[in-house]
């Protein structure tokens, strides 16, 4: 998304009228129509590239730094947090909310700007956000760096100088995981717990008769001597953005055949609408013969649409 500033773009205020700029940020301004295209998370981070424009000597936090490093955002957030060193107060100017930090954060330069590091974004997602949100975001955050444990997450929590949301964290760093391997396999996990289901096995491969024909399967479920296994499909692999959705339902098909020849007893799938609306989720997993081994968690399920639409 090029970002346009009135010292590089002139009659900027008449653009803005005839409807060709949006301002995005005081002093920033977008094609409006290519901002209009964007989908929410690709807003935020030109969002937060403004912002960079704006506050160069802060240290981008919380999710503003998560969209910089690459780590899940979901939907549009409506503020860019950031931390001004040296600050004695919080403040807001606009949507950018630039803190007074009770400690510094760990931070890097990342191509010139100061980010957080992955552990800060998790230990401030699991202490501040929807526990479905502050998984996806741990995992990630353990997948991009392989030297991260979440001992170290754990530590940091622990030890930070506010008590507020270090129970909440406790129970993600619990959870959390390298071995997921998108947003919406962390937020299903979160969701099959909460809706009261057994834990899953995540990633389980099904052997096949030769080296190299393995298949895994993203959740299983051992019942009664027989395996039971579901899949999170990205709304993209069958919407046709990736390739032709019929080739990519055929092959579904064939590979759910496949497994099942394999001694798998049943494959179900599901998608980011059946895991927003946990109903659905539920009744997928209740037709697939699992059982409810525990209450559900009515708070988190019911926060759970608004956590992951990224609504203020």
């Amino acid at each position: 998304m090029p970002l346009i500033t009135r010292g590089g773009e002139p009659h900027v205020d008449r653009a803005v009228r005839r409807g060709e700029l949006i301002r995005v940020m005081r002093g920033v301004y977008a094609p409006a129509q290519l901002w209009r295209d964007l989908p929410p998370w690709d807003r935020y981070l030109a969002r937060v590239h403004a912002a960079v424009r704006v506050y160069p000597d802060v240290v981008f936090v919380r999710e503003a730094a998560a969209a910089l490093r690459g780590l899940p955002v979901f939907g549009e957030p409506p503020h860019v947090h950031a931390v001004a060193l040296g600050s004695r107060a919080t403040h807001a100017v606009g949507e950018v909310r630039l803190h007074a930090a009770e400690r510094p954060p760990q931070f890097d330069d990342v191509s010139g700007v100061l980010v957080a590091t992955g552990a800060e974004v998790a230990v401030d997602a699991a202490r501040l956000r929807h526990p479905a949100v502050a998984r996806a975001t741990a995992d990630a955050a353990l997948r991009a760096d392989p030297h991260l444990t979440t001992g170290c997450m754990r530590a940091m929590s622990e030890t930070h100088p506010s008590s507020r949301g270090r129970r909440r964290a406790r129970d993600v760093f619990d959870r959390a995981s390298a071995v997921a391997e998108s947003p919406l396999e962390s937020v299903s996990a979160t969701v099959i717990e909460a809706l009261g289901f057994p834990v899953p096995e995540m990633q389980r491969w099904v052997r096949g008769p030769e080296p190299g024909e393995d298949d895994r399967v993203d959740f299983a479920w051992l019942r009664n001597g027989h395996l039971v296994a579901g899949e999170a499909d990205g709304d993209l692999k069958y919407g046709g953005a990736l390739g032709d959705a019929r080739v990519a339902l055929r092959e579904r098909r064939a590979r759910d055949a496949r497994l099942m020849r394999r001694g798998v007893h049943t494959v179900h799938h599901w998608t980011w609408a059946d895991v927003i609306a946990p109903s659905q989720l539920r009744a997928i997993l209740l037709s697939a013969g699992l059982p409810l081994v525990r209450q559900p968690d009515l708070g988190l399920l019911g926060s759970l649409d608004r956590a992951l639409r990224g609504l203020p």
